[in-house]
Order: structure tokens, then C-alpha cells, then sequence
């Protein structure tokens, strides 16, 4: 549910995104409900063609596209304080990045939950790969050569996490916020960006998070 200071895996090469965000545009809304959420904007060129983009564009006018995530549909139906936790799935690969990077292997597990809800094979329609949902470009700078390996994919977004993590001062709220909708809209807004699925998106991975790390 990817942002220029986002410097977010999910988020680089900006003329890589706008040609899988273009494609994708026709079926946008159309997403699987394990699709990662991203932040697309839409918005006419100088030239008047229209242009997608996960960076807030400068200087023009643009919509804002929304595009679903498992955890942030703000219609779900789901009781996000009893729907099943999957506290099995991928626990080797997670207690070992977690002790590799610092982070709570519950926060890892939150997050997976949250972006694809376990799915490995997990794709969304604008590019965002496997469990963590990462993007391709930025899987790459993270050292990631294959997304829809589960421990290529969990190393990667535990990193970003970490890093993350350190940057906000081990602030659950503003680092799930950052995952979801960017480093540079949560430095804009000083703290939760005010969309609906971003807000929605952190509440849920901070209900997640406190279930696992009771369970």
C-alpha cells in the first residue's frame, strides 16, 4: 500500500516506474487484495500526455490514484484484532534476518501480513514483488535478484525495516507509515501522511504487530 524521499526500495528509477505504471494504469483498479499499496499519481505532461508516477509531481495538477493493499482497504470487513495470525509461515528465514538486522521479528511478520498476507508469489499490477512487496528497481539496490524467493525478499524488506526503524527512532506508527506511503510524505506532513489507506495501513500493522508479539 510507494515518495521521492522515500529512497524506499519500492520507489527508484523513476523512468522504470512510469512505463510499469503506465501499463498498469487500464487496470489499475482492478488490483488482487494482496497487492502492495502504492501511491500513484496522475497528471498531464508539459507536452499534455498523461503521466503515471509514485512521485507527487511539482508544479502541475494531479489526482491521486488509489491503488489497494491487503491492509488497506478502508472497506475491509475483517476484524484485524481476531482474523488468524500465521505465525509459522517462513520462521527460520524470519528469526534470522531479524537477528541480521535488529528488527522484531514480530514487526517483520506484521509487515508481510499487512503487504501480501504470506502469498511468496504475491504480484501486484504495478510491479511490487513477493511477500515484502518490493519493487524491482529497489529490490536490486537492496541486493535482491529474485523477489519470489522468500529469503531474497524477507532480507530485503527487513533491511529497508531496519533502516527505517533507526530513522524514526524505533517509531512503530511513522515506520509503517514510511513503508506504505514514503519517507518524504511522512517528513511533508511531519508524521502520518493524511491518506485514507496510509492511515488505515498503520493502524493495522500496529494491531498486527501487538498480536505477534503476543502470540
Amino acid at each position: 500500500m510507494q515518495p521521492t524521499n522515500k529512497q524506499n526500495p519500492f520507489h527508484s528509477n523513476n523512468r522504470y516506474r512510469r512505463i510499469i505504471l503506465a501499463s498498469a494504469c487500464a487496470c489499475i483498479f482492478s488490483l488482487p487484495s494482496f497487492a502492495a499499496d502504492t501511491l500513484v499519481y496522475k497528471y498531464r505532461s508539459k507536452s499534455g500526455v498523461p503521466s503515471f508516477s509514485d512521485v507527487e509531481p511539482q508544479g502541475v495538477e494531479y489526482k491521486l490514484v488509489k491503488v489497494g493493499c491487503f491492509a488497506c482497504n478502508v472497506s475491509s470487513m475483517v476484524n484485524w484484532y481476531k482474523t488468524p495470525l500465521n505465525t509459522k509461515a517462513f520462521a527460520s528465514i524470519i528469526e534470522e534476518m531479524a537477528f541480521t538486522y535488529n528488527v522484531e521479528p514480530a514487526l517483520i511478520r506484521a509487515i508481510i501480513h499487512a503487504e501480501s498476507h504470506f502469498k511468496e508469489r504475491a504480484l501486484s499490477k504495478v510491479g511490487a514483488q513477493g511477500l515484502m512487496q518490493l519493487m524491482p528497481a529497489t529490490a536490486k539496490e537492496l541486493g535482491v535478484k529474485d523477489s519470489f524467493v522468500a529469503k531474497q525478499n524477507i532480507q530485503g524488506g527487513t533491511k529497508h525495516l531496519a533502516k527505517l526503524f533507526k530513522k524514526y527512532r524505533g517509531n512503530i506508527e511513522l515506520v509503517a507509515a514510511a513503508y506504505n506511503a514514503g519517507e518524504g510524505a511522512v517528513k511533508r506532513y511531519g508524521g502520518v501522511p493524511p491518506y485514507a489507506e496510509t492511515k488505515t495501513y498503520v493502524e493495522r500493522v500496529q494491531i498486527l504487530h501487538m498480536r505477534y508479539r503476543r502470540s
